[in-house]
C-alpha cells in the first residue's frame, strides 16, 4: 500500500492488543517482506479466486439443455440450476463483512475455496438433480462471499490514481476466463457430457488457495487482527434468505403455479424484506457492530444510485446470460460446441474492453461510461428481436460482441462511482451491498426471464424444444425486449452517478 495513500489504516484502525504488525502473515508483514509490488500481487491473488467463483457460475447454462434431457426436467425446474446460485450467492454477500471480521482475508478466502471445490466435484457426480441443485447453492455461497472482496482490496490498497486501472486490469482477468468458460465448455459437453464442466473450477480453486497462502493477509479489513468471537447476525440471515426464495419462487409461480399462491409468496418476500430492514436498523440503533447490511452507506447520494443501478443492471445481465446460451441452442438449433466457438470473440472483446475502460475510468466521469455501457446493451439486446432463422450467424457474433463491449463500460466503472465516496470504514459494507444488490437483481432476471420466455412460448403456441422455429423466435425476441428495457431504465437512472445528479 502507498505510503501516501488516503485511505491506508491508521493508529486508529489498530487495536491496542493484540497487535496485528506482530502477526507472521498480517498486512504489514507482507507488505515489508514483497515490497512495492505487493499490492499487485495480492490483487492477483484474490483475481483467480473471482474468476473460479464467477467461472462457476456462467459455465454451467452451456450444459442446460442436456441436463434437463438428462433429468427429464421442465423450464420451470431447470432454471433453478442458475437461479439457485444466484439466490444463495445473494444471501451468503451479505455475510462477508461479517467474515471478514472473524475469520480474516486469508481463512476466508480458504473456506470458500473450498467449499467452491467440493461443489465442483459434488456436482460432477451426482446421479440426483437434487444433489446438483446443492452443488450449485454450495457454489453459490462461495462465490458470494468471495465476490466483495476484491472492491474492498482496491479501494484500499491502490491510491485514487492507480483504482481505475486496478480495476481494469481485475476486471479483464475476471472476465475473460468465465468468458472463455462457456466456449470450453460447450466443447466439454460435446465431448465428455454435462459433468465435466462442474470440474472445470477445480484447477482455478487448488491455485487460488496457493496463491492465499502465500499473498492474502490474515489480517481484517482495517489491518486489525480478526475477531473470533464476533458473532452472527442468525435472525437477519434467515429474513433475508426467506425473503430471496419467496421472491425467486413467487416469481416462478407467476406462470407455474396457482395466481393466489404466486401473489402469497411474493407478500410474504415484501414482508420478509420489511423485517429484515427493521432489524438491522434497530440493531445498528443499539450500536451493535455485526448487523449483516449497514444501511447508513445507503445516505450517501451516489452509493444510492448505484445500488438502484446495479440492481436493474444485474437482472439484465444474468437474464442475458441464462437466455442467449438457450436462445442459440433451442432457438436457432446450435449445437453446444457451436455456440462456445460463438460466444468466444464476444469473451476476448469484453475483456479487451475492460482494460481499456480501467484506464478511462481514471479520467472520466464514471457516470458517462456506465450510460454508455447500458445504451450499447440495450442496443444488443433491442437487435436480438430483428434476428430470424435467415440471420447469418456472423450478424449473431455481432450483436453478442456489441452487448458484451457495453459490459466492458459499466463494469470497471459501477465499483468505482457508487463506492468511491463512502468512508473507509464503510467499504466492506458497501462493497458487500453492491454486489448483493446486483445479484438479486440477477436471480430475479434469470427467474424472470424463465417466466417470460415460457408465458411467451405458450402464447405463440409452441414450447422450448417442439414446435416451427418462428414462434419460438417471436418468443425469445419478446424476452429480450424486457431485458432492454431494463437496460434502458437503468441508463436513465445511472444519471446520479454523476456531479449533477438530482439529489436522492
Amino acid at each position: 500500500m502507498p505510503a501516501d495513500d488516503p485511505r491506508r489504516p491508521t493508529g486508529n484502525d489498530t487495536p491496542s492488543s493484540p497487535n496485528p504488525a506482530a502477526l507472521a502473515d498480517s498486512l504489514q508483514a507482507l507488505q515489508a517482506r514483497y515490497g512495492e509490488r505487493y499490492r499487485w500481487r495480492l490483487l492477483m491473488s484474490v483475481m483467480v479466486g473471482a474468476i473460479a467463483a464467477l467461472m462457476s457460475s456462467t459455465v454451467v447454462n452451456v450444459a442446460i439443455p442436456e441436463l434437463s434431457h438428462h433429468f427429464t426436467l421442465g423450464q420451470d425446474q431447470a432454471q433453478w440450476v442458475t437461479s439457485g446460485f444466484m439466490a444463495a450467492s445473494v444471501v451468503a454477500m451479505l455475510t462477508t463483512p461479517w467474515m471478514l471480521a472473524r475469520f480474516g482475508f486469508r481463512r476466508t478466502y480458504e473456506l470458500c475455496m473450498l467449499v467452491l471445490l467440493l461443489g465442483g466435484i459434488l456436482g460432477g457426480v451426482a446421479t440426483h438433480y437434487p444433489w446438483v441443485l446443492a452443488a450449485r447453492i454450495a457454489e453459490g455461497v462461495a462465490a458470494g462471499i468471495v465476490q466483495p472482496i476484491p472492491a474492498i482490496i482496491i479501494l484500499r490498497a491502490f491510491s485514487p490514481s492507480e483504482q481505475g486501472r486496478a480495476s481494469g486490469l481485475f476486471g479483464m482477468g475476471v472476465v475473460l476466463a468465465p468468458a472463455l468458460g462457456p466456449s470450453l465448455g460447450g466443447v466439454l459437453v460435446e465431448l465428455a457430457g454435462w459433468r465435466s464442466v462442474f470440474f472445470m473450477v477445480v484447477p482455478f480453486g487448488l491455485l487460488a488457495i496457493a496463491l492465499a497462502r502465500r499473498y492474502v493477509p490474515v489480517t481484517a479489513p482495517g489491518g486489525v487482527a480478526p475477531q473470533p468471537d464476533l458473532a452472527l447476525d442468525r435472525w437477519g440471515l434467515l429474513m433475508a434468505s426467506a425473503a430471496t426464495l419467496t421472491l425467486l419462487t413467487g416469481l416462478v409461480s407467476l406462470h407455474a403455479g396457482p395466481p393466489l399462491q404466486a401473489a402469497l409468496l411474493l407478500a410474504a418476500s415484501a414482508a420478509a424484506l420489511a423485517g429484515f430492514v427493521a432489524w438491522q436498523r434497530r440493531r445498528q440503533r443499539h450500536g451493535n457492530p455485526a448487523a449483516l447490511l449497514s444501511l447508513d452507506v445507503f445516505g450517501q447520494r451516489h452509493f444510492a444510485a448505484g445500488g438502484l443501478v446495479a440492481l436493474i443492471y444485474g437482472a439484465a445481465l444474468f437474464g442475458s446470460t441464462y437466455l442467449i446460451p438457450l436462445y442459440l441452442q433451442m432457438g436457432m438449433g446450435l449445437s453446444a460446441a457451436h455456440v462456445g466457438t460463438l460466444l468466444l470473440p464476444a469473451g476476448l472483446a469484453l475483456a479487451g474492453t475492460i482494460a481499456m475502460v480501467g484506464r478511462l475510468a481514471d479520467r472520466q466521469p464514471p457516470h458517462r461510461l456506465v450510460q454508455s455501457g447500458l445504451a450499447l446493451l440495450a442496443l444488443s439486446f433491442a437487435a436480438f428481436g430483428l434476428v430470424d432463422g435467415h440471420t447469418p450467424l456472423v450478424w449473431l457474433v455481432a450483436l453478442v460482441i456489441l452487448g458484451r463491449v457495453g459490459l466492458g463500460f459499466v463494469l470497471p466503472s459501477l465499483n468505482l462511482g457508487a463506492l468511491r465516496g463512502l468512508p473507509a470504514a464503510h467499504l466492506p459494507a458497501g462493497s458487500s451491498a453492491i454486489n448483493v444488490l446486483r445479484m438479486l437483481g440477477g436471480s430475479v432476471g434469470v427467474s424472470l426471464s424463465g417466466v417470460v420466455l415460457q408465458w411467451r412460448l405458450a402464447v405463440h403456441g409452441a414450447t422450448i424444444a417442439a414446435g416451427t422455429p418462428g414462434p419460438r423466435l417471436a418468443a425469445f425476441a419478446e424476452t429480450f425486449g424486457l431485458l432492454a428495457a431494463l437496460c434502458a431504465l437503468a441508463c436513465w437512472r445511472a444519471r446520479a452517478l454523476g456531479p449533477t445528479g438530482p439529489q436522492r
